[in-house]
């Protein structure tokens, strides 16, 4: 199957998004902010679909939207059940955009459909170059930031006595998720995020209670998931994001089977 150009192509590109993804995925479910990474897919489905109604590439409006989403449920601050409520409209009024964007352009169906579902064997080389390097500036900002993250995601009492400002580390964290986001949506789509984004990460925490240890095994399982997935459906003609998301949950729901002394993971050491 390698001799496919399209197949090397989406075996690149599943491998970046997988290692993003497992990366930023970690500390999304470490700081139980999953429901914020699942909203800000579903936000740049609008931005997707603004894009090609103009014109312009719906990748780039995929990133300009979640960016700017992940910015704005940042400033909202640290409370959560305020920020779910806010990010329930943000995520409603987005996904009504999506709808009127697509009803002035009918003929742009096929895209919203890989928009929605994802279509990694579609990838451009001129798009995986790109997805390389937000990528690339994505785990580094992550690496930047990690210390501080993750001080006030386990203490964030002390973190801010300390002087770490949460409302500050919590912008860039989604920041850094809404790129993460966007480019993982080109694998499985807006609609199914959160299985490449949240599958892989919950099941390390299941397993490990190392931080080290817990964010190279989120890697590892998303790397895994998505290979095997493009291989299985090489092999069955079945779509990939199928066998990306059934690989992701079953590994889940066999890690939460793992008997542990302690009765399940705790926070990372």
């Amino acid at each position: 199957m390698f001799e496919y150009e399209f197949m090397r192509v989406a075996f690149a590109a599943g491998g970046i998004v997988a290692v993003v993804a497992g990366a930023v995925g970690f500390f999304l479910v470490l700081r139980s902010s999953a429901f914020a990474g699942h909203a800000l897919s579903h936000v740049g489905f609008a931005g997707a679909t603004g894009s090609v109604l103009i014109g312009l590439s719906p990748f780039w409006g995929l990133v300009a939207f979640t960016l700017a989403a992940g910015v704005v449920i940042g400033l909202l601050g640290e409370n959560l059940r305020g920020r779910d409520v806010a990010v329930g409209v943000i995520l409603s009024l987005a996904l009504g955009l999506g709808v009127l964007f697509l009803s002035l352009y009918t003929r742009y169906a096929t895209q919203a459909t890989a928009l929605l579902f994802g279509n990694v064997l579609g990838v451009s080389v001129s798009t995986l170059r790109d997805m390389l390097v937000l990528g690339a500036l994505s785990l580094l900002a992550l690496a930047a930031i990690s210390r501080p993250l993750l001080f006030a995601t386990l203490e964030p009492e002390l973190a801010e006595a300390k002087g770490v400002s949460l409302r500050l580390v919590s912008v860039l964290f989604l920041a850094v998720v809404a790129v993460a986001v966007a480019e993982a949506a080109q694998v499985v789509g807006v609609l199914l995020v959160f299985a490449l984004m949240v599958g892989p990460a919950a099941a390390a925490l299941q397993l490990t209670a190392r931080l080290g240890w817990g964010i190279a095994l989120a890697v590892l399982l998303a790397l895994l998931e998505t290979w095997l997935g493009i291989v299985l459906a090489y092999v069955s003609d079945w779509p990939t994001t199928f066998w990306i998301v059934l690989l992701s949950c079953a590994v889940y729901f066999l890690s939460l089977a793992r008997l542990r002394p302690s009765g399940g993971a705790g926070k990372p050491a």
